[in-house]
């Protein structure tokens, strides 16, 4: 179920009092995304953006990605100044044709049918953006992180009954690599093993630390 966006829910973390970090917001209703985060053993709050999704006219799979990772990060560090903001979105493309979250069985068969036996790529865009900072908008640190994904030349037969068992109808591609979704891939090649899930947690890593989050504090002594 979406988190309504004027709330905000806490995430469960081990930090001790006296090592605690910046407050991290997670700008994203996604549970995949906050699972995700979550690994990181830090605190975090989660924070839904209200903005429009829709690609522009013109716009390349990697704008958009990079354009809506910035805007959600942007709506919600307004509302929540002075926190740290992660935001990703994810666009799916196969010859230039941008593939969405299906929404439902029928949509999300016609996907697999589209890409199957294909090579499709995943753009994850990234933003971090720090509301200490006296310039934010100037200082948000983006990335785009591809990600090469072969499907399996399946029938529909075994497509049909994948998407019946594990339902990925809100999952762009209509697979979840994390689940039985990894049956009918064939191969996955990015330097960020956890972008196609949706927050590639090797780049975001790497902007946290630019702003002096530590990983390790919380190790017993």
């Amino acid at each position: 179920m979406p988190i309504p966006t004027d709330r905000i829910a806490a995430a469960p973390h081990t930090m001790t009092p006296c090592s605690a970090p910046p407050r991290l917001i997670l700008a994203s209703s996604s549970a995949y995304r906050k699972e995700l985060l979550s690994r990181l053993q830090l605190p975090f709050d989660v924070a839904v953006p209200d903005i429009d999704e829709s690609p522009r006219p013109g716009e390349t799979p990697s704008a958009t990605a990079l354009r809506l990772a910035r805007e959600k990060a942007a709506a919600v560090a307004a509302r929540l100044p002075g926190r740290i903001v992660i935001a990703s979105d994810q666009v799916a493309t196969l010859d230039e044709l941008q593939i969405g979250k299906p929404g439902n069985h029928a949509n999300a068969l016609a996907q697999l049918q589209l890409m199957r036996g294909r090579q499709v790529v995943f753009h994850t865009a990234l933003c971090v953006w720090d509301g200490r900072a006296s310039d934010a908008a100037a200082t948000a640190q983006l990335d785009d992180i591809e990600t090469l994904v072969s499907f399996r030349d399946l029938p529909d037969a075994e497509l049909d009954a994948y998407l019946r068992i594990e339902q990925p109808y809100d999952c762009a591609g209509s697979a979840k690599n994390e689940g039985l979704g990894i049956a009918i891939l064939e191969r996955i090649a990015s330097s960020d093993p956890t972008a196609l899930t949706g927050l590639p947690l090797i780049a975001l890593t790497g902007m946290l630390r630019k702003l002096g989050v530590g990983f390790f504090a919380q190790a017993p002594k």
